[in-house]
């Protein structure tokens, strides 16, 4: 792998070492990159910085907001091999297959994606 900087390289090593030097004051649990630590502390703080220009929904993090926001954007890019049903969300598509191969390990995944449809 490459990196423009060598901190990201830096990041990237501790997933090979395991090294989690940053610990939470609050409850003790360890991480191996203060961004997460960072990340994490918002449980605790209830602070959610970052809110969905559409609605008043507020998120903890960047990504949870991005992931939000395809409710609004209408795509539906995962499509079904076995039907003409597609899903904004991968996790839909993989419970929503379990019907057509008959995999009931998360029957209640499946239900929920049955009744949503």
């Amino acid at each position: 792998m490459k990196f423009l900087q060598s901190s990201s390289f830096s990041d990237h090593m501790v997933t090979h070492t395991g090294e989690k030097p940053y610990r939470c004051s609050l409850c003790g649990k360890v991480f191996s990159l203060n961004g997460n630590i960072t990340h994490h502390l918002r449980i605790h703080t209830g602070e959610t910085p970052y809110q969905c220009n559409q609605r008043e929904k507020v998120f903890s993090d960047s990504r949870s907001l991005k992931y939000h926001t395809i409710i609004h954007s209408g795509e539906t890019p995962y499509q079904s091999n076995q039907c003409d049903k597609a899903f904004s969300y991968n996790q839909k598509l993989t419970v929503h297959m379990m019907i057509h191969t008959g995999d009931i390990t998360y029957q209640s995944k499946l239900w929920k994606c049955i009744l949503t449809q």
